[in-house]
């Protein structure tokens, strides 16, 4: 895949290899490399190490991970097929606690396994083809949820400059964005004049990933420290917020990367829409509300060292969780493929 494409997409099966290619988000913006996935625990400990990242690619990596596993089981017995598929499963459950597109995908999968007829290695075919359908269906849905975001979109003719946290873009999902799939389709549509990025401490991903995504397609954009939200609102830069989540309760608390929830009580402050974007997927309707949703606890070198460079004193104590929950009452709306729903009226479109 050539770096310089506008098209970026972080997981991709390569028939003629017969395996996984992802892109090691861990090296970007200094490095474009890609990686080659053959098993499942390779795929395990990519998800884990975070070499591809994003709720959204999470859950098309996972998929891909269950087929990889499955082609490894040489059997021609039907229950011990699906057992082992279980334990393969699991493996991949325990990399990122999360992420529900994660355990969805994984789901999905064992459902195909469990549902289809045939052979066992015409079962793995069809486990391969669903993970392409899961892909294929995440652009379909990334490129709506872009869409249907032009709606929130101010009516006057000035064009707008939206904040944004963490990545949201093509390297979190199958390859369009959520929250960075609105701004890319507002800045097609010629109705967005500028991003401003937070940096996203302590792994960067705003100043290492959605910068250079921005960059890659010529969308203006501008790099802010997590800390100056408040300042850049007071300024009147900021006209809105949109972020995205990696699991959205019933009742519409949403857990998203780090920081996020503080950026929601500045908006609030400052009378700035603040908005979700996600697919339906990532809404986890078994769950009432953020307090029994589970926070990702990363480990403290995340912290204490940026690089190879320790900024901090020996002896240090830390506390590094990797998300936080937003309350649905500080959030505007939640843009979905299915249109914008507010956090209140999530419960209407529960399948």
């Amino acid at each position: 895949m050539d770096n310089s494409s506008n098209h970026i997409y972080p997981v991709i099966w390569n028939e003629s290899k017969d395996c996984v290619i992802l892109i090691d988000q861990t090296r970007l913006p200094q490095e474009y490399n890609v990686v080659e996935i053959a098993r499942y625990e390779d795929m395990a400990q990519a998800i884990k190490t975070m070499i591809v990242r994003g709720a959204p690619a999470i859950g098309v990596a996972a998929a891909y991970g269950m087929y990889l596993g499955a082609r490894e089981i040489r059997t021609s017995d039907r229950n011990y097929f699906l057992q082992e598929l279980e334990t393969i499963a699991q493996v991949l459950r325990q990399t990122r606690p999360t992420a529900v597109n994660l355990f969805w995908a994984i789901s999905r999968m064992l459902k195909t396994a469990y549902e289809s007829v045939g052979s066992i290695e015409e079962v793995k075919d069809i486990l391969l083809e669903t993970a392409q359908t899961i892909q294929q269906e995440d652009l379909q849905t990334c490129q709506a949820i872009g869409d249907n975001g032009l709606s929130i979109l101010p009516t006057t003719p000035e064009k707008v400059t939206i904040l944004t946290h963490c990545n949201t873009g093509s390297l979190a999902t199958a390859g369009y964005g959520t929250a960075l799939g609105v701004i890319r389709s507002a800045w097609r549509e010629k109705r967005l004049q500028r991003v401003y990025a937070d940096e996203t401490r302590p792994r960067l991903q705003g100043a290492k990933l959605t910068v250079w995504e921005c960059i890659q397609e010529g969308i203006p954009v501008t790099l802010i420290t997590d800390s100056m939200s408040a300042h850049c609102m007071q300024q009147n830069m900021i006209d809105l917020v949109i972020v995205g989540a990696d699991r959205i309760a019933g009742n519409g608390d949403t857990a998203n990367k780090i920081g996020t929830y503080s950026l929601a009580i500045v908006a609030q402050a400052h009378n700035v829409p603040f908005y979700i974007a996600a697919p339906f997927s990532t809404i986890d309707f078994k769950l009432v509300d953020g307090r029994q949703i589970p926070i990702e606890e990363r480990p403290p070198s995340e912290i204490y060292q940026i690089g190879s460079t320790e900024i901090c004193p020996k002896g240090t104590e830390f506390y590094n969780p990797a998300f936080d929950v937003t309350p649905a009452k500080l959030i505007t709306g939640i843009i979905t493929e299915k249109g914008v729903i507010t956090p209140q009226d999530l419960i209407k479109h529960k399948i």
